[in-house]
């Protein structure tokens, strides 16, 4: 993908894509309570690399198996699947490392990426800058425009997905950290990242 000329300048930047990517939050997303221990960087890296230790001979297979002409892709949630948004506290925020693994394994394989978030409309671009700042090759970002900020949202993530399999695509595999990000189907396989009971966005 071509890199816009704004996009070098990006890096400087000191604005903080987690606080504005807040606005969207899914309202049904459970709160933790105050008594709750926040998990820890190396628990949720460790919960995240087992989800990827299933996922990636998934893929591997499923790549290998392609029918003639088969237009493959993997959609992918961002907050906190893969950016680190709850530990990332700079801009660009760093990749999740085991989802980035398995992604770079995808698009090195012909597998195109596309990205389905709940962030508005507002931080797209710093969000698509971000993703292809940590090696993620963007094919597809979605994010909710102003009237999708009051629609359900795994109704309004099962649409994008529905737009993407009209283009063509095979989704292979729908990756997320919440059941708003997997539900609704259109996806062949789905593999839910830890949320630890909505602890993280």
């Amino acid at each position: 993908m071509t890199r816009r000329p704004w996009a070098r300048r990006m890096a400087v930047t000191t604005v903080s894509v987690a606080s504005l990517a807040a606005l969207a939050a899914p309202a049904e997303a459970a709160t933790t309570s105050s008594s709750s221990a926040k998990v820890d960087y190396a628990t949720w890296q460790h919960d995240c690399q087992t989800v990827m230790d299933q996922a990636l001979p998934y893929l591997k297979a499923r790549i290998a198996a392609a029918g003639p002409g088969e237009k493959q892709a993997i959609v992918f949630d961002i907050d906190n699947t893969t950016l680190e948004t709850d530990f990332g506290f700079s801009y660009p925020q760093p990749a999740n490392k085991p989802v980035l693994n398995v992604a770079r394994y995808a698009q090195e394989h012909g597998v195109k990426l596309f990205f389905v978030t709940a962030r508005p409309g507002i931080v797209y671009w710093p969000t698509e800058y971000n993703l292809e700042h940590d090696g993620y090759e963007v094919s597809g970002l979605y994010v909710r425009g102003l009237v999708d900020l009051f629609k359900d949202v795994a109704a309004y993530k099962t649409a994008q997905r529905v737009g993407i399999e009209n283009q063509g695509y095979k989704i292979i595999a729908n990756i997320g950290n919440s059941a708003t990000d997997l539900s609704g189907g259109h996806a062949e396989k789905t593999f839910k990242l830890p949320d630890y009971d909505g602890q993280l966005s």
